[in-house]
């Protein structure tokens, strides 16, 4: 079995302060914390699931068994106090256990609130695999590009289990998880805008034109999208630049967490890049501490580039990806005459390398990601 990139940082602040593990529906999360309870067997006292009665019963009546030092508490956010029972768990028993508390959207939610568990824990989020996670190994960027980085379809490889799982996930994620969110009542056109924002990856992403097409008003799409941004079912990238390049300001570009359902290979290849940058930077905040921004750049001329990394607030490096072609784009020429961005790479799928100039460099992909140290 794989050892997920985030074990050994989990592991080491388990020691210091609960630890709070997100992550899109079947990322690993579960897999990852039962990893870390010592000799962890189907059924095992120290890990317990909200989404059990007997289990339920457990965690509130407090009883697991002391000798062990590590309790993994999955999808107890479903619980309406949740945050206080937690608070609870950690500072009675903080001396002699370590809580490790595993879920999807709602622990991203809450934490953004000023709670009660405002010092008491580490919060991570969990990403598919990566060409760094796989270790670089023969095809492993071929097959993420055709069955995505989630764990159960990569490992398969199989393009019929991946439709499939790909019908059960977003079912799962629309009928349960959103339900666990909020009371919605039209649950067809949520399935229609879930369906329709793989057409709508890499480009601006227009809220009127969504509205419209689905059928729905101009707030109730937005709302939706958070909703869904909110289940690790898609993200969004702001613009980066300022009115010395003459920048957009407002419009966001929209790319999806499972990037096997984008069928054009060169937007699914700039939505596979854009996830290992999200899981760089979301590394960088999570274990290191850095404040990281992910954005792109366009101005109003249509010249773009599609990634800009910055770290605490200073851009590192952008990113230009070039599905097939070995031309170098002129808009790494024109904004790196016009930006302060130190670094710039055009990436590909092929095998060729090529130093344009101090600045910019042309690679193929996995190059790019040990060069800048993508996990």
């Amino acid at each position: 079995m794989l050892m997920r990139y985030l074990s050994a940082p989990i592991q080491a602040d388990l020691q210091k302060k609960m630890v709070f593990l997100g992550g899109p529906r079947q990322v690993g999360k579960t897999t990852l914390a039962q990893g870390l309870i010592h000799d962890f067997y189907d059924g095992h006292p120290a890990y317990l699931n909200w989404d059990s009665g007997p289990d339920r019963k457990k965690i509130k009546n407090r009883e697991w068994p002391n000798a062990e030092q590590l309790i993994v508490l999955d999808e107890v956010h479903k619980a309406k106090t949740w945050r206080n029972m937690v608070k609870g768990f950690y500072d009675t028993l903080k001396n002699t256990h370590s809580f490790l508390i595993t879920g999807s959207a709602r622990l991203d939610h809450f934490r953004k609130g000023g709670d009660s568990l405002l010092g008491r824990y580490h919060y991570y989020r969990l990403h598919p695999y990566s060409v760094a996670e796989l270790g670089y190994k023969k095809d492993c960027l071929k097959n993420l590009m055709n069955f995505g980085g989630f764990p159960e379809p990569y490992t398969e490889a199989d393009p019929r289990n991946l439709r499939r799982w790909h019908n059960q996930r977003l079912d799962r994620l629309i009928r349960t998880d959103l339900r666990d969110w909020e009371d919605v009542k039209d649950m067809e056109k949520i399935f229609a805008l879930a369906e329709e924002l793989p057409n709508r990856v890499g480009s601006p992403l227009s809220i009127a034109s969504l509205a419209r097409d689905i059928e729905a008003d101009f707030k109730t799409i937005k709302r939706w999208l958070g909703i869904l941004s909110s289940l690790y079912y898609s993200f969004s990238i702001p613009p980066f630049g300022s009115a010395k390049i003459r920048a957009v300001k407002k419009e966001q570009k929209l790319y999806l967490w499972d990037w096997s359902q984008v069928e054009s290979p060169g937007i699914r290849f700039e939505n596979l890049v854009a996830s290992h940058l999200l899981k760089y930077c979301h590394y960088q905040e999570d274990v290191e501490g850095h404040r990281m921004e992910l954005r792109y750049l366009r101005d109003t001329d249509k010249r773009e580039i599609d990634f800009v990394v910055l770290k605490n607030k200073k851009p590192v490096f952008a990113v230009e990806c070039k599905h097939g072609g070995s031309s170098v784009s002129p808009h790494l020429f024109y904004f790196r005459d016009r930006t302060a961005i130190p670094r710039f790479y055009q990436v590909h799928l092929g095998t060729q390398s090529r130093q344009v100039d101090d600045q910019i460099s042309v690679m193929p992909f996995e190059a790019f990601s040990k060069e800048v140290g993508l996990q």
